[in-house]
């Protein structure tokens, strides 16, 4: 039995998906198992050891699509559901299970605002999509692997972070997911251990601004200064994570992480709060600004606020993060 699972995009989702993986390749020991992404996303998946084979898309579809023609699969499970992979599904014609997206429920939540989600997480939808091959849940929530070159060793870090430090992930693909600079420095100030703030290259200066702001002399800004693994291995060796909706929120909970989760344009409600799986103990809390009529405003979130006064940020009340953080730990 050969499969192809695909989710294109982005770095969380990727990893929401993985116990789909894991519980087909447990239930189906023998099968070959094959994933297709972006391959921007290579890093996300290239050490699942539950995975055969890799395909990336680059832009070029008629080279994919000839190239996943030659694999002959005998399923196509489709965990992204867009105009691409219906597009594979015209081509290639293998059996196809797909997960349900929801793009109308999501519509009417960020637009009307009208709640008509299913109390059900997006992780669970995914693994709905192998029910009629008879794969189960095993309950054990999300996957990250890291491949053994990529891992932080201590000495990289400052002598006053390697006997334990908290992990802030100041980056995310939108403005209206992220807290502004000064709230992320009032946060800064209220916690009294080691930080390191995570993020991509393009989250470097404003990590600088935040270390140069705070009273805290125990901030470290990691931000472009690893990879993506490097910067999953620091959320590893953390105590505790806070984030904003965002990749690493997940790999913290992939690692069993104690979790503050920050909501601003984009909302639980859309079914992706932390998951940790039924067998584990679900540490986490999520902050959303209460009665904001306008929240969420959007799935992915928005390059400015729609409303113009980002309440949904700068109202976070940065002192109770910290109290439930501390009552967390």
């Amino acid at each position: 039995m050969k499969f192809l699972i695909i989710r294109f995009s982005s770095i969380g989702d990727i990893v929401l998906t993985t116990p789909a993986i894991r519980c087909l390749r447990k239930q189906y020991p023998n099968a070959e198992i094959h994933f297709l992404t972006k391959k921007k996303f290579k890093a996300v998946t290239i050490a699942n050891p539950y995975i055969d084979k890799f395909h990336y898309y680059d832009a070029n579809f008629s080279k994919l699509k000839k190239e996943l023609k030659s694999e002959h699969f005998d399923y196509i499970i489709d965990l992204h559901k867009n105009l691409r992979t219906l597009r594979l599904w015209f081509s290639l014609r293998s059996k196809w299970l797909s997960y349900q997206k929801l793009s109308i429920q999501k519509f009417l939540l960020t637009k009307l605002h009208i709640d008509v989600m299913p109390k059900k997480h997006i992780t669970l939808r995914c693994l709905e999509a192998l029910i009629s091959l008879g794969v189960k849940d095993d309950g054990l929530g999300l996957d990250y692997f890291i491949p053994k070159e990529e891992e932080v060793a201590l000495d990289k870090l400052p002598l006053s972070h390697r006997d334990g430090f908290g992990a802030i992930v100041i980056g995310a693909s939108y403005y209206t997911k992220k807290l502004p600079d000064y709230k992320l420095i009032e946060l800064c100030d209220k916690i009294a251990a080691p930080i390191i703030l995570l993020g991509g290259k393009e989250d470097f200066d404003e990590g600088e601004k935040i270390v140069l702001g705070s009273k805290s002399k125990l901030i470290l800004n990691a931000c472009g200064k690893f990879s993506l693994n490097g910067s999953a291995d620091l959320v590893k060796k953390s105590s505790w994570v806070i984030s904003h909706d965002t990749g690493l929120q997940y790999i913290a909970c992939a690692f069993q992480k104690p979790v503050i989760a920050i909501w601003g344009g984009t909302s639980p409600k859309l079914a992706v709060e932390p998951y940790y799986g039924e067998q584990n103990l679900a540490l986490y809390k999520n902050f959303i600004v209460p009665d904001l009529p306008c929240q969420p405003c959007s799935n992915f979130g928005t390059k400015s606020c729609p409303k113009k006064h980002f309440k949904c940020m700068k109202n976070q009340d940065t002192t109770s993060i910290v109290k439930e953080l501390e009552k967390m730990l």
